[in-house]
């Protein structure tokens, strides 16, 4: 397992990413900290150099693991649930237009609130046959390439759509594509499951990505989240993909992204 951190290429929104601005400085201060990755938040994939994201990556030895889509939901209000077919549609172009960058970095394209929630005078079930829809559009458009998709369950303060590892499974099984998989994140798995070691091998294979954040959302070690069981676990059930510190900037970017890795590291040894 390898450690990466959520980097936005561009100015954005949302808290939980801590970094943030100046890429090419980031991906600096992040490889010298001594991450093995970084997880690239990107609102809309036409606003960015491809080319240029690998030199700076490539340059530091990093590898992308993901690429997080929330900012599309975030900033522009793209939904695969939306009751407006020209904002579904928009959505699932918008990810879909993320495959090409995902093949380039092998990265997962991270399916979390660009969902949406439900507006109102559409029926849950109706939200969730069009989210099943979504998903098949975006894994049957990359057929034939490496890239996968990882649908994180979310915390019932941010979505009514799929807040446990229970949903998250009989959702992959309603959508029935190989290429579609879970991300955990220990935030909400914090909120909505009563074991996250329980969920997390109930998962097993299908979990394509992780996400780590203490349970108040601060870096790991700032709560009471036990990430040497939680890794243990992971190592347990045969994950080796990586590990993506998505946090708050508390008390500031650096000291959290330093004390993350500091914590963390020393779980992932041999």
């Amino acid at each position: 397992m390898k450690l990466s951190l959520v980097l936005s290429t561009h100015q954005a929104q949302f808290e939980a990413v801590a970094l943030k601005g100046d890429f090419e400085a980031n991906v600096a201060r992040i490889a010298a900290w001594g991450y093995d990755g970084v997880e690239l938040a990107i609102r809309d994939p036409a606003l960015v150099d491809a080319d240029a994201l690998t030199r700076v990556v490539s340059e530091h030895r990093l590898g992308v693991p993901a690429i997080g889509t929330g900012q599309a939901w975030g900033e522009e209000h793209l939904s695969f649930t939306s009751d407006d077919a020209t904002v579904r549609a928009a959505a699932i172009a918008r990810i879909q237009g993320h495959i090409p960058l995902a093949e380039r970095f092998s990265a997962v394209i991270i399916i979390g609130l660009i969902r949406g929630i439900t507006p109102q005078r559409q029926s849950h079930d109706r939200s969730m046959a069009y989210f099943r829809e979504a998903m098949q559009a975006c894994g049957e458009a990359a057929h034939g390439t490496s890239v996968r998709f990882a649908i994180e369950p979310l915390n019932r303060y941010e979505t009514d759509l799929i807040h446990s590892a229970e949903q998250g499974l009989a959702f992959l099984d309603d959508v029935g594509m190989v290429n579609v998989g879970l991300l955990l994140d220990t935030f909400h798995m914090n909120i909505e499951e009563r074991s996250l070691e329980s969920s997390i091998r109930a998962c097993g294979e299908r979990i394509f990505h992780f996400h780590v954040a203490d349970s108040n959302r601060w870096y790991p070690g700032a709560g009471h989240l036990d990430f040497a069981s939680i890794v243990a676990t992971l190592r347990e059930i045969g994950y080796r993909g990586w590990i993506s510190g998505e946090f708050m900037p508390k008390p500031d970017a650096s000291i959290a992204a330093q004390r993350a890795i500091a914590h963390m590291a020393p779980l992932l040894q041999p």
